[in-house]
């Protein structure tokens, strides 16, 4: 690495770069090959340890104040050892130059200390060290990462004035700095003026708008690259899963297997949380068929807990069994996706079988872990097990309980009937709760037909502001459940007041690797008369069957009829109709719904199930339901 002569250009000084001996007593030439075998040294180091004895000779010898070797020194301890001690080495340094700099601002960055790399950045330029390309490039990223705007901005000023800001990879890092900030018209300016606008440019310009969901921008940049690569095709399909494009996701993906293009690691995780949140399981099936032919994508831990995540959201629990059964090496994000996708699925002993084993091997638990493993409890009722698993979590393994471990002790509580306990609860509790673990605790009071303390917590609810639209839902079901029609009203018209609006219920079903979407009462499939045939055809079935509808859950005061009537078009029975018209005899349906499954859509497929000889799976808000031989694995709770 070459270093610059003396020059003086307007209020910037280019440092001295002599290398003169800073030890007279050694020989010039003996000092050059000091210097080569330190440098030798530093960089064949591989372990923390050797720095300080590698260190200590450096000081012996009298090499401490030579640029060169402190450059590789500041480089090897920040990444080996610690910035804190490249850090104490940098202030022993009589006259560090930008390379020096540069090395420390590099080393705070890559662990994360951001402000203190902006920080030595200016000092840099107060000592009046004039920067280069490198260590702009490294600050503008310190600026992103910590959406420092305002000192990015002067680090753009200072680039232009002296002519660097016209550099490509300067530019490109602005362009990183602004889309960071929200800046993304600056990012767009840049973006424009650039002579070479190539796949690399316009993905950055493409993650810019995608970071701050703006989906129809980073398409319009996307389709105007004329070659795109894999990097390219995989920060598209990830910003529209982050933006909850889970369909446009997947025929971007479509489209990039029409170009021949082979996707990485991260393409496929991408692609199979995409699945995962739709319910897609066929196309996740043929994303691992795909990992299967293509060796150079391993089962590791990145893609093989997509794999377990996704079989487990799809309703495929075995299949994510098998897959972790299969994973040579496992760590802590994999035992806490097969914990938590086991008890999603009513498969507590398992789960907690797990939990065990992972403990066996010496891996230590974390928050998420109990969070997982306590769902498990309390979707199998084991109150016992719950108490112990959350109060090892601050007693043997140092973790304090947030509030999500609170709220499945709650949920766990109400699951049993323990009502007044799950209150008590609440109340001892060194945390405010907050309007979920309220809401579950809600439920089962609509569960169990304690409407008294349903309405006593739902005025918790109320009095502290944090009632959203599905907590309305409920207390006005609590209501109608127990014929009080004038507060449900009243809970209703405070939902118009407040221009609060229920969510609406979403169904999706896969079949023939397509999404068909289906709301309540809707008419907008191509065989929407097939659907409502089969849909009058159960209901006659069920009706002989002895099946009598849930009209008390039924917000509205009206006739029963009406009431049956609106009950049988819900989003579910819907999509179960699609796919049992549309599916070989004795395959598995499985359906996911956006809220919870109602009462009597729950007892209707339980039916649905015996008569049909089907196994049906509903993924709804909460958990699984896997319907067969008429009862459900939720044990008639959720």
């Amino acid at each position: 690495m070459s270093y610059c002569t003396l020059a003086v250009v307007g209020k910037f000084t280019y440092p001295s770069t002599s290398t003169s001996n800073p030890n007279p007593k050694v020989s010039i030439s003996n000092s050059t090959q000091r210097r080569k075998e330190f440098i030798s040294l530093l960089k064949n180091c591989k372990d923390a340890n050797q720095i300080l004895s590698i260190h200590a000779k450096i000081i012996r010898t009298g090499h401490d104040q030579d640029p060169f070797i402190l450059f590789e020194l500041l480089r090897l301890s920040s990444t080996l050892s610690s910035v804190n001690y490249a850090s104490t080495i940098f202030q022993l340094v009589h006259n560090p130059n930008v390379f020096l700099y540069t090395a420390l601002i590099d080393g705070f960055v890559s662990a994360g200390s951001y402000s203190d790399g902006i920080s030595l950045y200016f000092q840099m330029i107060n000592r009046f060290i004039v920067p280069d390309k490198y260590v702009i490039a490294s600050v503008l990223k310190a600026c992103g990462s910590r959406f420092a705007l305002r000192e990015g901005k002067e680090v753009h000023c200072q680039a232009s004035k002296l002519g660097l800001s016209s550099n490509r990879s300067i530019t490109m890092k602005l362009m990183e700095f602004y889309g960071k900030c929200g800046e993304c018209d600056d990012a767009r300016k840049l973006f424009d003026k650039m002579t070479e606008r190539d796949v690399v440019a316009s993905t950055i310009m493409i993650n810019c708008f995608l970071d701050h969901g703006l989906v129809e921008q980073a398409i319009e940049v996307f389709d105007r690259v004329r070659v795109k690569d894999t990097v390219c095709w995989t920060a598209m399909i990830d910003g529209l899963v982050r933006n909850g494009e889970m369909n446009m996701a997947l025929e971007m993906f479509r489209e990039m297997q029409k170009e021949n293009m082979s996707p990485n690691e991260v393409t496929i995780v991408c692609v199979l949380s995409a699945c995962s949140q739709l319910g897609a399981l066929e196309l996740g099936r043929w994303v691992h068929s795909y990992i299967g032919k293509h060796h150079r994508i391993e089962l590791n831990h990145f893609v093989g807990g997509a794999l377990i995540s996704m079989y487990s959201r799809c309703g495929d629990i075995d299949e994510a069994e098998r897959i972790f059964a299969m994973m040579k090496e496992r760590n802590v994000i994999t035992y806490n996706l097969m914990i938590s996708g086991l008890a999603m699925h009513g498969k507590s002993i398992q789960a907690i079988e797990i939990f065990r084993g992972m403990i066996k091997q010496g891996l230590l638990p974390t928050s998420v872990t109990f969070v997982a493993i306590l769902n498990a409890c309390s979707h199998g009722g084991l109150v016992d097990l719950g108490f112990e698993m959350f109060h090892s979590m601050s007693r043997d393994y140092g973790i304090p309980p947030q509030i999500e471990h609170y709220g499945c002790i709650v949920d766990l509580l109400g699951r049993v009937g323990h009502l007044k306990e799950a209150y008590n609860f609440i109340q001892n509790m060194e945390i405010a709760p907050d309007h979920v673990m309220l809401g579950s605790l809600l439920s089962a009071c609509k569960i169990h037909g304690n409407f008294e303390l349903g309405e006593q917590v739902a005025r918790i609810l109320m009095n502290h502001g944090v009632v959203d639209s599905g907590t309305y839902v409920l207390l006005a079901n609590i209501y109608a459940s127990s014929g009080k029609w004038k507060e449900a009203a009243q809970i209703r018209a405070k939902m118009k007041e407040g221009g609060i609006q229920k969510e609406p219920g979403c169904s999706s079903i896969e079949v023939n690797n397509e999404i068909h979407e289906f709301l309540l009462g809707d008419l907008r499939h191509p065989q929407k008369e097939k659907i409502y045939n089969k849909l009058e055809e159960l209901n006659q079935v069920l009706k002989e069957a002895g099946h009598i509808p849930a009209t008390d859950a039924v917000l509205h005061d009206i006739e029963d009829w009406e009431k049956e009537q609106s009950l049988a078009i819900h989003s579910e029975r819907l999509a179960i109709c699609y796919g049992l018209i549309s599916t070989k005899p004795c395959t598995t349906i499985r359906v996911v719904k956006n809220l919870r499954v109602c009462d009597d859509c729950h007892s209707m497929i339980k039916l649905i199930a015996k008569i049909t000889g089907r196994k049906i799976v509903v993924r709804d808000r909460k958990r699984f339901h896997h319907f067969e031989n008429g009862n459900c694995s939720c044990g008639d709770y959720w």
